[in-house]
């Protein structure tokens, strides 16, 4: 179980899972063309659950073709080979301190340029503890490991100005370029920055969308990029800000191009497909169509099912798919209005795995199967 997405590199499909008989957290390799599950790798020991349907092992894997690296929220990440050899394996809590965080650590590494990201975003107070030593303050950082060895390459500390559950993010640094300067995006605590991916220091950082400093807007989907823009998603429904890039030190708002204030995402990572952005509101289940470069929306449509959305959108061949909660899948047309294509109903919720799609094959991971669908 877990609502991690599986990840496929030529024949051989990777996804992390928490094992509820044993509370295994598990890396697993998967023959693409026939299912059979070819090796099972034990990488640590997790919960079955850490509230609202969570579990730790959240966090999706990654893959440069060589090696596969898994994470999960104990703070446990392992490199494997594609064979199912562990290459090397760590502990960040072992090696930097406890997680602080209201519903655990749930946020998916960055593989780039022979380079791991990994974002440690938390609370600016201890949660309670066992012992009076765990009831500490943690600061939020920024890690850069070798891929081969496990080695820690630098630790950046990456200090905001919010607080209490504010600080806290489950978004994905993001590999981002501009007028040949390379950065790594990072969004949350209530602040959207940009940094140098050979030291991890910062070059630029926009915020607040939280002026009134809310102690519970915790950030869930990760930031975007698109042709010169820069894309925070404010939690809660808040709103949607297109962000000049280029900039240096903390900006002014003068940066921010446009935003979109009604039925955004909380939850789903906005999707850009083809030259234009599609914004899941997964509460409301909303899609709105828009332009990327002038927030024009474009259309809006409302989806099926009664339960909420989590997964993100998947775009691929000129259609959008995406799952509810309780496993009803929608696929939509990318044409000049809403249109809904399909649906199917598969079942077996708790799903919040993010469809993947390769060479004419969709992979849609339910609470408990697996299922390839196509050629």
């Amino acid at each position: 179980a877990s609502g991690a997405t599986p990840i496929i590199w030529g024949d051989k499909v990777f996804a992390t899972s928490l094992n509820n008989r044993t509370f295994d957290l598990e890396g697993i390799c998967i023959d693409r063309n026939t299912g059979q599950i070819l090796w099972t790798k034990k990488l640590g020991i997790g919960f079955s659950d850490e509230g609202r349907g969570k579990n730790l092992a959240s966090p999706s894997p990654v893959t440069d073709g060589e090696k596969v690296i898994f994470s999960f929220g104990t703070g446990d990440i392992a490199a494997l080979d594609f064979d199912g050899n562990i290459l090397w394996q760590k502990n960040h809590q072992q090696d930097y301190g406890r997680f602080q965080y209201n519903f655990g650590y749930h946020a998916s590494p960055l593989l780039d340029d022979g380079k791991l990201y990994i974002q440690v975003l938390q609370r600016d107070k201890g949660n309670p503890g066992p012992t009076k030593e765990e009831r500490h303050p943690e600061h939020s950082y920024f890690l850069c490991m070798d891929p081969n060895t496990g080695e820690y390459l630098w630790k950046h500390d990456r200090p905001t100005d919010a607080w209490d559950e504010s600080r806290e993010a489950y978004s994905t640094p993001m590999p981002f370029e501009h007028d040949g300067r390379k950065e790594i995006l990072i969004l949350g605590g209530d602040c959207i920055s940009g940094h140098d991916p050979e030291t991890g220091k910062e070059f630029w950082r926009w915020g607040s969308w939280n002026p009134e400093h809310i102690g519970h807007w915790r950030m869930v989907p990760s930031p975007l990029s698109y042709d010169g823009l820069v894309y925070a998603f404010a939690p809660k429904q808040e709103p949607i800000f297109a962000i000049k890039a280029g900039g240096n030190g903390k900006l002014s708002d003068d940066w921010v191009v446009w935003k979109l204030e009604d039925k955004t995402t909380d939850v789903a990572v906005p999707l850009i497909y083809k030259d234009k952005m599609y914004v899941l509101d997964g509460d409301g289940r909303f899609v709105t169509k828009l332009e990327p470069k002038t927030g024009e929306v474009l259309w809006r449509g409302r989806l099926g099912g009664k339960a909420v959305y989590r997964a993100s959108p998947t775009g691929a061949d000129d259609k959008i798919y995406m799952i509810n909660e309780q496993g009803h899948t929608v696929v939509l047309g990318t044409g000049d209005e809403f249109e809904v294509l399909n649906e199917v109903e598969m079942g077996e919720g708790l799903c919040r795995s993010t469809i993947s799609v390769t060479d004419g094959q969709i992979f849609i991971r339910t609470a408990e199967h697996l299922y390839c669908i196509g050629e």
